[in-house]
């Protein structure tokens, strides 16, 4: 393997990484909500919990924003990024899923600027601290797998596969379910990672915010709830 694919490959493996300390791990973006109302329950359950958000929601919300936040680092085009950041922000009605995503986007910013110094992430940055904009961690992600050199579909597989990693991680604690059980839905969503992927480079801009109701109203009343173990 040339040095060009193992850098690209160690960024990617870097970036996606399920335990990369960002905090990810003390949020559950409302599945904590879902397992006390008894929707998700089992492993049968918990599967199609993660294939669901993944199809349904992160497809036309935050993995459809890594693609755009990509194709717009590619150009370095800083004002569409704000723009983009302002519109993932007004999408993410529920405070907490809200408030985690930006904690997120600072946290991997943090991390990855030790790596490697871009002008367009430090002008980003800079409009974060001047509230011009929001930090969403999907907007972060799709940039700095641009300014990385990781291809699209690769990275928007990766974003998925640390999102499918972090939801399941989740339903083994919250359901719970056994840790072998965790890593046999895991194998089992590796076509709709790879699937989802090539979808969202082919998604129609129009259809980027696709309501997802019933997944707000969990995630709103997560706030609510008598006891909880994550942050949303």
């Amino acid at each position: 393997m040339n040095n060009l694919n193992l850098n690209f490959l160690s960024g990617l493996l870097h970036l996606s990484d399920p335990t990369l300390p960002i905090g990810g791990y003390t949020h559950s973006n409302g599945l904590e909500t879902f397992v006390q109302q008894r929707i998700v329950h089992d492993r049968v359950t918990a599967k199609e919990f993660v294939e669901n958000m993944l199809q349904y929601n992160l497809k036309y919300n935050d993995g459809a924003f890594v693609k755009l936040a990509y194709e717009a680092a590619q150009n370095g085009d800083l004002e569409l990024l704000l723009n983009l950041d302002n519109e993932c922000n007004s999408l993410k009605c529920p405070k907490e899923i809200r408030q985690a995503s930006q904690k997120l986007g600072l946290r991997l910013i943090k991390i990855f600027k030790r790596r490697e110094s871009f002008p367009l992430i430090e002008a980003y940055e800079k409009a974060v601290q001047q509230r011009e904009a929001n930090s969403h961690y999907c907007i972060v992600f799709g940039m700095y797998a641009a300014l990385m050199n990781i291809p699209m579909y690769e990275a928007l597989l990766g974003f998925y596969y640390t999102s499918t990693a972090g939801m399941i991680t989740n339903a083994v604690k919250l359901v719970p379910l056994g840790q072998l059980d965790g890593q046999d839905i895991l194998f089992s969503l590796y076509f709709v990672m790879e699937k989802t992927a090539q979808e969202t480079i082919e998604l129609d801009r129009d259809m980027v915010g696709l309501c997802n109701t019933s997944f707000d109203i969990r995630c709103m009343q997560h706030e609510r709830l008598y006891s909880r173990l994550y942050m949303s």
